[in-house]
């Protein structure tokens, strides 16, 4: 348990922190469920339309810090490939 004042603050900013990225990696799942619903369903016009509104969604993600941006170009890299393979 944290004893000095700064240790008490810091796990109170802790708090909140994780608060705020849990909040945020949902809010991302959620985008990236709606794309592959619509990847699942076949229709790529609906595909590429999630694709288009999640990718700024998953570059806020990277820029706040709830996910690496590595991870971010491999799920974006991949889920253009499946829109793409939709259309063969």
């Amino acid at each position: 348990m944290a004893n000095t004042p700064q240790s008490k603050k810091r796990a109170r900013q802790l708090e909140r922190r994780t608060e705020v990225n849990k909040a945020r990696r949902s809010r991302l799942r959620t985008f990236l469920r709606k794309v592959e619903e619509a990847i699942a369903s076949g229709d790529q016009a609906k595909a590429t339309e999630a694709l288009r509104a999640a990718q700024p969604e998953l570059d806020r993600g990277v820029t706040k810090g709830v996910l690496h941006k590595n991870t971010v170009a491999r799920k974006k890299s991949r889920l253009a490939s499946r829109i793409k393979a939709l259309s063969a």
